[in-house]
């Protein structure tokens, strides 16, 4: 993801923070630390307050990290491998490379999660009614934290997919009738008609005159609604990119450009005459990089003339790349996750085509137009 970073790794899992995260995570201890904490035990210090509300922000995205990582560790237990976990503005995400291999390995993966944060929640509970008669500030901590799990709980049961709940459901329907695909679809319109359902409640809030938790509520219905519709549109891709290898869509006519080649040249000789985007650069029949019209994008017109192709290209050492026998799908995300275009395609430490996304978008036009 281009905009979080890795903070380490869990079980062979990278853990990542996307930057949104900053923002709920600053909402939450300004909000425990300003006026929550303050109005529940009036008399501590203010400093207090606000150290009690970082410290329980920091608590809850740890059991948030807790939830998701249950998630990922039956996923890999059941054979499913998980990249990564992201904390963002909505809690987490974990970015799992496949679907489940069956309906019993999506029911308890989907399960996995809330029953974590119910066990976590449980676990605050009996903390608070342990030490809530020492007035200690750890009891107020541990009360919020209480509650706030088992909410994540319920929240993430709810029967419409993505949710956990919706992927639950989804698992129930697989069983029954045996068609993955026709189960999402259900699943995915629960997710919407869910979706909706938050947003028409934002709006009625906002009539109402509760204005900051209806945008919220709003918010949390878009995007599960746009959730429901891209994890179904990512399902179908999936099932028609099935078993298809980078082989059978790559450019294998790819003119080499040499590298002391001036730009305008370029321009001149092989873009407006081929209208292709991007050229691999060879070194002695090696390639070195590629030159993109990004690149070149980037050069001043009155310097074409003077500047060569290796000033500007894209080294070799900076690109992922692709083998012929990849499996297109996973291709697909690579280039979503880097932001290309277009990526070489090595056998044998030699070039041998180009993958480019005008190839992906155009063979699945073709199949869908096809009904294949």
């Amino acid at each position: 993801m281009n905009n979080s970073f890795q903070i380490g790794k869990i079980a062979g899992i990278s853990i990542r923070i996307d930057y949104t995260w900053f923002i709920v995570f600053a909402l939450v201890a300004l909000s425990l630390g300003g006026s929550q904490f303050p109005n529940m035990r009036p008399g501590w210090s203010p400093a207090l307050y606000w150290i009690m509300g970082a410290i329980t922000a920091i608590l809850f995205f740890a059991s948030v990290l807790a939830h998701e990582l249950a998630h990922s560790l039956v996923s890999k237990s059941r054979g499913v491998p998980v990249e990564s976990i992201t904390l963002f503005i909505f809690g987490g995400v974990a970015r799992i490379k496949e679907e489940p291999k069956g309906p019993g390995g999506e029911f308890w993966m989907a399960l996995a999660g809330p029953a974590t944060s119910v066990g976590i929640g449980l676990a605050f509970g009996v903390l608070y009614y342990a030490i809530r008669q020492t007035g200690s500030p750890i009891a107020l901590l541990a009360r919020w934290l209480f509650y706030v799990n088992l909410i994540v709980a319920i929240f993430n049961m709810i029967p419409g997919f993505p949710l956990d709940g919706g992927r639950i459901l989804r698992s129930i329907i697989w069983k029954i009738t045996g068609d993955i695909r026709k189960s999402t679809r259900v699943a995915s319109t629960v997710g919407k008609v869910v979706a909706y359902s938050f947003i028409l409640w934002g709006v009625w809030m906002l009539i109402s005159g509760n204005r900051f938790n209806g945008i919220w509520m709003a918010f949390i219905g878009w995007f599960l609604l746009n959730a429901a519709s891209s994890s179904y549109r990512q399902l179908e891709i999936r099932e028609m990119l099935r078993g298809v290898k980078v082989r059978e869509i790559m450019t294998t006519d790819c003119p080499r450009i040499p590298k002391n080649l001036a730009i305008k040249d370029l321009v001149d000789d092989h873009i407006f005459r081929t209208t292709r985007r991007c050229f691999p650069v060879v070194d002695n029949d090696h390639i070195s990089g590629i030159i993109t019209l990004h690149n070149i994008k980037e050069v001043p017109k009155e310097k074409w003339e003077t500047t060569k192709i290796e000033e500007v290209m894209t080294n070799l050492n900076e690109l992922r790349i692709v083998h012929p026998d990849d499996d297109l799908y996973n291709v697909m995300q690579q280039m979503t996750e880097d932001g290309v275009n277009q990526l070489p395609v090595i056998e044998n430490e030699q070039l041998v085509g180009m993958i480019a996304r005008d190839n992906l978008l155009g063979f699945m036009n073709a199949r869908s137009e096809l009904g294949v």
